[in-house]
């Protein structure tokens, strides 16, 4: 019985040394989260970005903590056409969804937040709407990082209803 009591507070004891932002004092206290992407568009159907969430700490340490913080997306702005963003959620992803190692993938329904100001021949792409992605762990909130959407890359002529939009990844 008592072997079985010190298991299990060793067990515990681990498992606060373990969770970043306790106080481990090897890499001290959770002070920030920073929060980037591999691009900042997502380009057609299953186009993806990789999110990075690092931990800084008190001892100018940082940890990777992508497996720790919780990802949430809002959307920011609106369509190509003016309308709203489909909201998306971990429970019910709508144009973006974000696993839980911060893979952000284009889904369904697909919208389109870029808008040609320009001309058929001289486009000039303007982002009319985004989505905000943060990260949290430990009520530390990342800076936001914002992803544009394009349901299907290309440049047609603003009359051409081909179901594409905003530039190619290429011009970026």
């Amino acid at each position: 019985m008592k072997r079985t009591i010190l298991l299990a507070a060793l067990f515990v004891a681990a498992l606060f040394i373990l969770l970043p932002g306790c106080g481990n004092p090897a890499i001290g206290t959770l002070q920030s989260i920073t929060l980037t992407a591999s691009n900042s568009d997502l380009y057609g159907e299953g186009g993806t970005a990789q999110l990075t969430a690092t931990g800084n700490y008190s001892s100018t340490a940082t940890k990777l903590l992508n497996v720790y913080v919780t990802f949430t997306v809002t959307p920011v702005g609106t369509t190509e056409e003016g309308g709203s963003l489909p909201a998306t959620s971990a429970t019910s992803p709508q144009t973006v969804s974000v696993s839980k190692t911060g893979l952000v993938t284009a889904v369904a329904p697909f919208v389109c937040t870029w808008h040609n100001e320009g001309t058929t021949t001289t486009p000039a792409w303007v982002v009319t709407g985004s989505y905000e992605v943060v990260a949290t762990v430990n009520n530390i909130t990342s800076n936001p990082v914002y992803m544009a959407v394009a349901s299907a890359a290309g440049e047609p002529a603003p009359s051409a209803d081909n179901g594409s939009c905003g530039p190619t990844p290429s011009a970026q």
